[in-house]
C-alpha cells in the first residue's frame, strides 16, 4: 500500500509494479484527485541539480531523476520545454557564492554549465543584468500535475488501484503487516506499506520527537504582457547559502506565461492555498516543537523581511529589478498562484536539507522530500523501494 497520491507516491507505487508485475498494489489519499496539493502547487521546473551538496541524496537523485523525468514526459506526450536558466550574481559579494555553485554543479556532473561574463548575459537574456552568471542550458519547464495524471494511469495500466476520497485516520502496522482507517469504518490492509504524506508527513508517522513538518508558504507575481518578453527561459538569484529556498527569481512556465517570485513565509495552514488561511490546528502543531521557537530566533529578521516584501508590491519590485532593471511598477501583476512546501525542521531550529526516508517494520515514512522532489521522484521510487523490499 502507498499512502499518499501525489507524485512522489504515484511513482512510488508504478516503481513496486515496474519490480513485480504481479504485486497488489492500493494508493490511497483523502482527496478526489490525484496530485492536489505539492505537486501541482509548484513551478513546474525540471531541475538540473546545481544547488545541492555533492554526495548527497539530493544531488545524486536530482541529477538522475531529471533525466528519467525528461524521458517520461518525452513517452507520455507530456509538454516539456528545455530554455535553460541563467544563475546571476549581480554584485561582486555574490562572486564566491556562485563560484561555490560552479564547484558544486560540476561535481554533480551537471552537463554544458559555462560561466558567462555580462556581455555573455546579455547574449541569452537580453534585459538581464549581472557581473557573472552560470548557465545551464539543461534546466527545463513541464506540468508536473500532468506527470502525476500520467503516473496514476501507469498504475492502473499495470493492474494496481487508486482508492482516492480515504481519509487515513490511523495507521497501524505490526509483524503481520499494516492496516489504515478511514475513521468511518472503511479499513484497508496490507503486507507493507510506504507513506508519502507530503505536508502530513510527520502526523502520520506519529510525531517523531525529533523532526516536524512546517509549513512555508510562497506567493507569486505574474509578469503582465508587456513585461513577460524580457524573459525568455529563467533567471534565478545566487542562493542564500542558509537557506533551501531560493529567493526572487523568474519563470517562463510550459504555457508561456512568466511568475517572479516567490517568497517563504510561514504558512499558519498546510494545505489551503489562501494569504488569509488559517488553521488552529496546523498553526499549533507548529508552535509546540521546540525546533520551530529556534528556528525563528535563528532567522527573524529573513523572516521579517519576507513578509514585508508580500505586503508590499514596491518592495518586490525593486528586488525583481536587481535582475531586470527594465521592470516597471505596472509589471507586477497579482496572481494567485500560491504553493505551500512541506519543509522538515528539527529540534534544534535547524531546516533539514536532505531527503528523509524511515523504516519501523513493514512501514516506510518519507518524511522529507522538498525540491527537487518533483523533478527526482523517479528515482527517489527506486530508492523508496530498494528501501522497502530489503529485509527488516
Amino acid at each position: 500500500m502507498v499512502i499518499g497520491a501525489g507524485i512522489v507516491g504515484l511513482a512510488t507505487a508504478r516503481e513496486v509494479l515496474l519490480r513485480d508485475a504481479r504485486a497488489d498494489v492500493v494508493v490511497v489519499d483523502k482527496e478526489e484527485v490525484v496530485g492536489a496539493h505539492q505537486t501541482s502547487h509548484n513551478s513546474g521546473v525540471v531541475h538540473s541539480g546545481v544547488y545541492y551538496a555533492p554526495g548527497s541524496a539530493k544531488a545524486e537523485l536530482c541529477v538522475s531523476g531529471a533525466r528519467s523525468m525528461l524521458r517520461f514526459c518525452n513517452d507520455h506526450a507530456i509538454p516539456v520545454r528545455v530554455d535553460g536558466k541563467l544563475i546571476v550574481a549581480v554584485d561582486e559579494g555574490e562572486l564566491g557564492p556562485l563560484a561555490e555553485l560552479e564547484r558544486r554543479a560540476s561535481a554533480n556532473g551537471v552537463l554544458g554549465l559555462r560561466r558567462l561574463g555580462p556581455a555573455e548575459i546579455a547574449e541569452v537574456e537580453p534585459h538581464a543584468q549581472g557581473v557573472a552568471a552560470l548557465h545551464v542550458p539543461g534546466t527545463a519547464v513541464t506540468d508536473f500535475a500532468a506527470v502525476a495524471r500520467a503516473l496514476a494511469g501507469d498504475v492502473i495500466a499495470r493492474g494496481g488501484r487508486l482508492q482516492l476520497g480515504f481519509p487515513v485516520a490511523s495507521l497501524t502496522g505490526d509483524g503481520e503487516g499494516i492496516t489504515v482507517s478511514s475513521g468511518d469504518g472503511r479499513l484497508i490492509k496490507a503486507r507493507k506499506g510506504i507513506a508519502c504524506a507530503g505536508l502530513q508527513s510527520d502526523r502520520l508517522a506519529g510525531y517523531p520527537p525529533d523532526i516536524r513538518i512546517l509549513p512555508f508558504r510562497g506567493s507569486y507575481y505574474a509578469l503582465g504582457p508587456r513585461a513577460a518578453p524580457l524573459v525568455r527561459s529563467m533567471i534565478y538569484p545566487v542562493p542564500d547559502p542558509r537557506f533551501p529556498f531560493l529567493g526572487t527569481h523568474f519563470t517562463r512556465h510550459f504555457d508561456y506565461t512568466v511568475s517572479c517570485g516567490p517568497n517563504a513565509i510561514l504558512a499558519l495552514a498546510r494545505e489551503v492555498y489562501s494569504r488569509r488561511s488559517f488553521s488552529a490546528a496546523d498553526t499549533w502543531d507548529s508552535l509546540r516543537f521546540p525546533g520551530s521557537w529556534r528556528l525563528a530566533r535563528k532567522h527573524w529578521s529573513t523572516g521579517l523581511r519576507e513578509l514585508a516584501d508580500e505586503l508590499s508590491k514596491r518592495r518586490s519590485l525593486r528586488q525583481a529589478r536587481r535582475y531586470l532593471p527594465d521592470l516597471e511598477e505596472g509589471d507586477l501583476v497579482n496572481d494567485d498562484a500560491l504553493g505551500i512546501r512541506a519543509q522538515a525542521v528539527d529540534r534544534g531550529g535547524r531546516l533539514v536539507g536532505d531527503f528523509v526516508l524511515r523504516r519501523t517494520g513493514p512501514l516506510l515514512h518519507v518524511l522529507n522530500a522538498p525540491s527537487p522532489a518533483a523533478t527526482a521522484s523517479l528515482a527517489i521510487a527506486e530508492r523508496i523501494v530498494d528501501r522497502i523490499s530489503a529485509a527488516p
